[in-house]
Parts: C-alpha cells; sequence; structure tokens
C-alpha cells in the first residue's frame, strides 16, 4: 500500500542540527575508545570550561527553573564530555608522561604550572579540596534539595490538577488556559524527576574524578620507573603534576557545572533571574545593611584588627542602605505611572473602539445643554449627592444598586434631562432653570408670580417661582426645592421603581456569597434541589418590585427551604416568604410604632374571593373577574385611596391573603407606591389604625 508523501516526511526540520547534536555524541562516546592528539585534547578542555560557564550563566539568568527544561539532559552530555576526556588525558599521560609536563597538552601543562606554582603537593592539596567542596558541600545539597523538590512536586500533582478543574469549572479560566496549566504541571514533575536523577551524575562525577587522578598517580609512577627507568622522585614529581593538572581542569568545569545545577534546584518558586532574586530580597530590608554596616563599623575600631577594610564595608552597606530604598520608591513609582497609562490607553482604545456602543450603562443621567451649564459648579456636589443616595438605598433595600452615569447630551432639550434604565429612557422632565418649585398638595397657590406645574417624582401639585422669592417662600413656611433638589428626588423615585431591573444576577450572587457560611451551604442545598439561582433571584425581584427590603436576606433563604420543596411557582414561594418577614414589612410601613391601614371591605372580599379559580385540589389557578365589577372597584378604590394621600398620611391596604396578589395587581395600575398586606402578614404586637374600607 503505497503512503503518501505527507505521512513518509515526518522528520524534524532542524537545518541539519539534529545530525550535528548526533555526531556531537558518537564523538563524545569516540573519545573514549580512540587515541587523540593532543592539540584535540587542548581544545576538548577549553571547550569543558566553556561550556560549564554557559549552563552556569544561563543558570544565573532564567527567570524559573522549568525555563531551562533541558538541564538534566545538558547535565550528562557535559558529565560525558569531561570523563571522556579523562580518559583520554589519562592514556596521554600514561603513554607519553615520561616527555614532560606538556605531554597530555599545554591546558594541562599551564593548570599545573599555574595552580601548583611548580609544587606537587600544593596542586595536590588545592585538588584534594576542589574535591571536598564538590563533593561534599555543593554536590550533596543540591542532591537533597533535587530529592525533596521531586517528592513534592510529585505529592502536590492531585491537588494542583483539582485546583485547575475547579478554576475552569468556575470560569475563571477557559480551556486553552487550562490545557497549558496542565502542561506545565507536566513539565514541571518530569523536571524534578529528572533533576532527581541527574544530580546523581554530578556526584558520581566527583567520585570519578578523584579516582581517575589517583590512579594516574599511582599508574604513571609505576610506568615510569618500571617501563621507562626514570627515578622515583622524577617520575612522582612528573606523573604527579600531570595527574593533578588533569584533574584540575576536569574539576573546575565540574565544580561550575554543580554550582549551576545547585543554583537551579535552590530556585525554587522565586521568579526572576537569580541577580533580581538575592539583590531584591536582601536590599528589601535597608535596616539589615544598616546593623551591618554598624558592626563592621564597631570592628573597624577594635585594636589588633585592621580598620581600612572594615570602614570601605561599613560606609558600603551604609550607602546601599540609603540609596537601595529610594532607587525602589522610584522604581515603584515608575512602574505605577506606566501601568496607569497604559491602563488609560486600553479605556480611551475600549472607548473609541465599536464594541464600547454595545456596552450601556445600567443607570443613566442625561443633561441637556442649558442645564448642565446651569448646574456645572454644582456637579461635586450632584456626584457626592448620588453616592449618598445609593448608600441609603443599600442601607434601605439591601443591595448596592450601580452606579449612576453622568453625561452631557445635545440631543436631550436644553432645558432637560432624561433618566435611562439598561439603556430606555423611562422619565424626562423639563426644569425651569433659575426657578424654584413650590411644593402645594392640596394648599392654594401662593400669592407670588409663577407658574402651577406638577412635580416630577410624585405628581404632586406645585408652583415655579423665580429663585429671588426665595426668602418669601420661607417667611410663608413654605417647602420647596431646588433644581438639583427636584432633580435627585425624581432621580431617586425613578430607581425605586425600577429596583428589580437592577438586580442583577451578578449582585443576587454577591449578596450570597457576603452571607455565613452555614447560610451559603443552606443557598446552595435548596439551589440545587429544589430551585434554581434564577429562581432565587426571581423571589428577590418579586419582593423589591413591591419595595420590600431584601436586608435579611439568611430569614429570606430560612422561608424559601421550608416551602420550596412543596410548591414550585414562584408567586407562592413570595407569599409565604412576606409572611415569614412580616415583623420588617411590617416595621417598614409603621410611623412612630402604628401602622395604618386601609381595609378592602367586605363586599370586595367577597368578590375577589369568588373571582379565585381552584383546581381539584383546592389551589388557586387563575382570576376571573367581571370586567364592570373590576372597572367598579377601581372606580371606589381611587376615590377612597385619594383621599387619604392628599390628607398626606402613610398607610397599606389590607385583604385576604389569596386575593392579595390581584388586589396588588389592580391597585399598583393606580397607586404603583401603595402597600398592599394580607391579613397574616400583619405582626403580632404591631398597632394598628384603621383609616377606613374601600366599599
Amino acid at each position: 500500500m503505497a503512503l503518501s508523501e505527507s505521512a513518509i516526511d515526518t522528520r524534524p526540520q532542524g537545518h541539519g542540527r539534529d545530525v550535528g547534536f548526533a555526531v556531537g555524541i558518537l564523538t563524545i562516546l569516540a573519545v573514549l575508545f580512540l587515541p587523540i592528539p593532543a592539540f584535540l585534547i587542548d581544545i576538548g578542555l577549553t571547550f569543558s570550561i566553556a561550556f560549564s560557564v554557559l549552563i552556569l550563566m544561563v543558570a544565573l539568568w532564567i527567570q524559573r527553573p522549568l525555563d531551562f527544561s533541558s538541564f538534566p539532559t545538558i547535565l550528562l552530555i557535559a558529565t560525558m564530555l569531561r570523563l571522556s576526556l579523562n580518559i583520554a588525558t589519562t592514556r596521554m599521560i600514561l603513554s607519553n608522561g615520561q616527555q614532560g609536563t606538556d605531554a597530555a597538552g599545554y591546558v594541562i601543562g599551564g593548570f599545573s604550572n599555574l595552580v601548583m606554582s611548580g609544587d606537587f603537593v600544593i596542586g595536590l592539596i588545592v585538588f584534594l579540596i576542589l574535591i571536598v567542596v564538590n563533593f561534599l558541600v555543593i554536590t550533596k545539597g543540591s542532591t537533597r534539595i533535587a530529592e525533596v523538590g521531586a517528592r513534592f512536586t510529585l505529592d502536590a500533582i492531585p491537588g494542583k490538577q483539582m485546583s485547575i478543574d475547579a478554576d475552569l469549572s468556575a470560569g475563571m479560566i477557559d480551556e486553552k488556559e487550562a490545557q497549558h496549566r496542565r502542561r506545565e504541571l507536566e513539565e514541571e514533575s518530569s523536571f524534578f524527576g529528572a533533576m532527581d536523577g541527574a544530580s546523581k551524575f554530578v556526584r558520581g562525577d566527583a567520585i570519578a574524578g578523584l579516582l581517575i587522578t589517583a590512579i594516574n598517580i599511582v599508574g604513571g609512577i609505576a610506568i615510569g620507573y618500571w617501563r621507562h627507568g626514570m627515578d622515583l622522585n622524577q617520575a612522582s614529581d612528573i606523573f604527579t603534576k600531570l595527574s593533578v593538572g588533569d584533574g584540575l581542569v576536569t574539576q573546575i568545569p565540574a565544580l561550575i557545572v554543580s554550582l549551576a545545577a545547585g543554583l537551579l534546584v535552590s530556585k525554587g518558586g522565586t521568579r526572576g533571574s537569580a541577580d533580581q532574586a538575592v539583590f531584591g530580597q536582601l536590599s528589601a530590608y535597608p535596616r539589615a545593611l544598616f546593623v551591618a554596616g554598624a558592626l563592621l563599623l564597631v570592628m573597624a575600631l577594635m585594636p589588633g584588627l585592621p580598620a581600612l577594610p572594615f570602614l570601605v564595608l561599613a560606609g558600603t552597606m551604609a550607602g546601599l542602605g540609603y540609596v537601595l530604598p529610594k532607587r525602589e520608591r522610584q522604581r515603584a513609582a515608575e512602574a505605577a505611572e506606566s501601568a496607569k497609562q497604559q491602563q488609560q490607553s486600553v479605556e480611551e482604545e475600549e472607548h473609541n473602539s465599536v464594541k464600547a456602543s454595545l456596552k450601556t450603562a445600567e443607570i443613566e443621567l442625561l443633561i441637556g445643554k442649558q442645564l448642565s451649564t446651569r448646574l456645572l459648579a454644582s456637579h461635586q456636589e450632584l456626584a457626592f449627592r448620588m453616592n449618598k443616595m445609593r448608600k441609603k438605598f443599600a442601607a434601605q433595600y439591601g443591595f448596592v444598586v450601580p452606579e449612576v452615569r453622568l453625561a452631557d447630551d445635545f440631543s436631550v432639550p436644553p432645558k432637560s434631562y432624561q433618566i435611562k434604565i439598561h439603556g430606555t429612557v423611562v422619565a424626562e422632565y423639563q426644569l425651569r432653570v433659575g426657578e424654584v418649585m413650590v411644593l402645594l398638595g392640596s394648599k392654594p397657590l401662593p400669592d407670588l408670580p409663577g407658574e402651577e406645574v406638577k412635580e416630577p417624582a410624585f405628581g404632586m401639585r406645585a408652583y415655579s417661582v423665580p429663585e429671588m422669592f426665595t426668602e418669601d417662600l420661607k417667611n410663608a413656611q413654605l417647602p420647596f426645592a431646588d433644581n438639583l433638589s427636584v432633580l435627585l428626588t425624581h432621580l431617586s423615585e425613578v430607581i425605586r421603581n425600577n429596583l428589580p431591573q437592577l438586580l442583577s444576577y451578578k449582585d443576587m450572587k454577591a449578596l450570597i456569597e457576603r452571607l455565613d457560611p452555614e447560610y451559603r451551604k443552606l443557598a446552595d442545598e435548596i439551589c440545587s434541589s429544589h430551585i434554581t439561582y434564577p429562581g432565587l433571584q426571581a423571589v428577590l425581584k418579586l419582593l423589591l418590585a413591591e419595595r420590600v427590603s431584601i436586608r435579611n436576606l439568611h430569614l429570606i433563604i430560612e422561608a424559601i427551604a421550608e416551602i420550596a420543596p412543596h410548591i414550585r411557582r414562584t408567586e407562592q414561594i413570595v407569599e409565604h416568604v412576606r409572611i415569614r418577614m412580616a415583623q420588617q414589612i411590617c416595621g417598614d410601613l409603621s410611623e412612630r410604632g402604628v401602622l395604618k391601614v386601609l381595609r378592602l371591605g367586605n363586599r370586595w372580599d367577597l368578590a375577589f374571593h369568588q373571582s379565585l379559580k381552584r383546581d381539584a385540589k383546592g389551589e388557586v389557578r387563575e382570576f376571573d373577574i367581571d370586567p364592570r365589577q373590576l372597572e367598579e372597584f377601581g372606580q371606589e378604590a381611587n376615590k377612597a385611596i385619594r383621599t387619604h394621600l392628599d390628607a398626606g398620611e402613610r398607610f397599606a391596604l389590607v385583604t385576604a391573603p389569596e386575593a392579595r396578589p390581584y388586589v396588588r395587581m389592580i391597585v399598583e395600575r393606580l397607586f404603583p407606591t401603595l402597600p398592599v398586606l394580607s391579613h397574616v402578614e400583619i405582626a403580632k404586637g404591631v398597632e394598628l389604625r384603621v383609616l377606613g374600607s374601600i366599599s
């Protein structure tokens, strides 16, 4: 069966790097078995030193350990390179050692002369010290850190995986981000597991270097003495210098790579390069620098100690303690300014984008040009009073209404303003600029020049007069309001009438999150088994529609938990909640502990009772009343209610429990703000004052 070209050509396209890499590995293996000339050994040893320095620099500058995830592989290659060169130099030392200190190449000879200063005893001591430092200090600590890091990383994988799944389920991250985090988690576990094993390479390399050097010394002396006829002192001097020089050339790169491994595994969860982590954290505590400088100053004053080095270091630390915090504050200010400018550019870009036109403010107050100019000096007061109004709503109704977006709009008539809810105009009024509004109600017109108008918030009779007559109004003790007060009162009443539309799903979830853990758990239980979160939101909206505060949300959730297993209809759940909240409802409607009520009357109680149609179980399913009766009820209710409203009395209409929702539905078209209660919603201990009845 023929295969397509795309199915056959699966080789990585690395411009020959894969072939070169393979050839390099084979070359390292070939050095283990094949003899190579001295100049190639010099090149290999130089490359080994340069390669180890490169590894150290990369380990210093990476931002996090995973950025150098290939380190275990590189460590194995570097170890094999040093061991192969070690074997090659051993071959050269044992075969050509009688020729002198340059028999194994000029690099080894140069190190033997530079470090040992012509004395092989000094070189042997330095070599043994390097072995001890590398093997017992750096390598042992790095191995332990790698072991513990691998163990804890592998143990933490299930918890981190669950955290990623939880963030994905909660919508905090998308699927792409979740895949990225899972891949990063896999790489982290693989890296620390590989580092646990790779750290053994460094320990083995140190042990192998010590053994190879010892073998070179013993074997070289024996070969020089027995085979080449050298005396014992000459053979010991030459072969010890060569062996120790070879050990130094290989142990210095090993020490550098061990240091790189230690820096990498000890970096842990610190982000940023090593210099940022070290200097950033050391300089974060300037008092430590001052204390260290003071200690050095005391030591400089001690008799018998050299003063100059201690004084120089004391001054350096004190200077750093003064300069570094200042520079850090300057850097933080620059970063904050840069972030602010970036945020402003993003906001400006979003504001000018097409998508910005799709966003609508939840509450908007649009002011005409002339009215805006008139209120220009009062804009700050307007913003302050609107913020105060939002706080009042939060305390009264139990949730924070959205911020009011204030803007000038040339499409609005010059002396008018518009109030929008979710982008729709719900109220509009034309103010008389430079005049005040006298609230009349049933009072006669004042003997002042002006014009009779209607107050926008409640529709009351009012009289508009020029501002110059405010002193006359005060003397006549007539209540009046300026343009700003009229606007804010109208805005407040519009918000109060639209509370259900302003309670979003997000607001409802935020209210639940602020509850005690027990009530959050109760809300989760009832919303997962009996009623949904949108259903809970619908209950709260219906309560707010009748201006019932939801500030006692825990009581509402308890009431819903009682009735939700038995009733599914939202309206019936709301009626049960109202009964449970009778004390709060009556308390909010009372004045000085007295609740004024207006009864429905026996005739209309009977008429509404007969209009309720029930099913076989006796539950109300529909409301069917004669239109003529409905019209007659509207006329009588309007007459009775208007009489008491004009008298300035605050009261509630009381009816039978089953008929209450339908009476409210009819009455709210005539009097939207009039509360309608049922008999069972009258709390115990409340003093009632009956004003009359609709009959």
